[in-house]
C-alpha cells in the first residue's frame, strides 16, 4: 500500500496525503477517485498532455516512461525533469512513499 502527498500549484488548495492506496492503478485513477480535479481530455489513453504532473518523490514506484509519454509531456505547460503523465504512472506491485505536485487546472481552458 501507498502513501501519496499531492500538492497544488493552483491558489487556495493545501495539500491532500492519501493512505492505503493499493498498486496497480494509475496515478490518475488514485487522484479521481480521491475527488480531485486532474484534467483528462484523451480519457486516459496517452494522446494529450492534461493529466501532466510533476513527481517530487517515489518515481522508483511507478511504471516506466516510455517514448510516448515523453513525447506528449514535451507538450505540457511547464514540463520539467520530474514530469510524467497521471494516466501512465501506473503503481508498481509494493509499498512505499509518492509525493506529487499538480499544475493549476485553472489554466486550462473551460475553466
Amino acid at each position: 500500500m501507498y502513501s501519496i502527498k499531492i500538492n497544488f500549484e493552483q491558489k487556495g488548495l493545501v495539500p491532500v496525503t492519501l493512505e492505503n492506496v493499493a498498486a496497480d492503478q494509475s496515478l490518475l485513477e488514485v487522484i479521481l477517485d480521491a475527488g480531485i480535479e486532474l484534467h483528462h481530455n484523451c480519457g486516459a489513453v496517452c494522446a494529450c498532455s492534461t493529466c501532466h504532473l510533476y513527481v517530487k518523490q517515489g518515481m522508483e514506484h511507478l511504471a516506466e516512461l516510455s517514448d510516448k509519454e515523453e513525447d506528449f509531456i514535451d507538450r505540457a505547460l511547464v514540463p520539467r525533469i520530474e514530469s510524467r503523465l497521471g494516466c501512465q504512472c501506473e503503481l508498481k506491485m509494493g509499498s512505499g512513499e509518492i509525493e506529487i505536485t499538480l499544475p493549476d487546472q485553472t489554466q486550462f481552458l473551460g475553466e
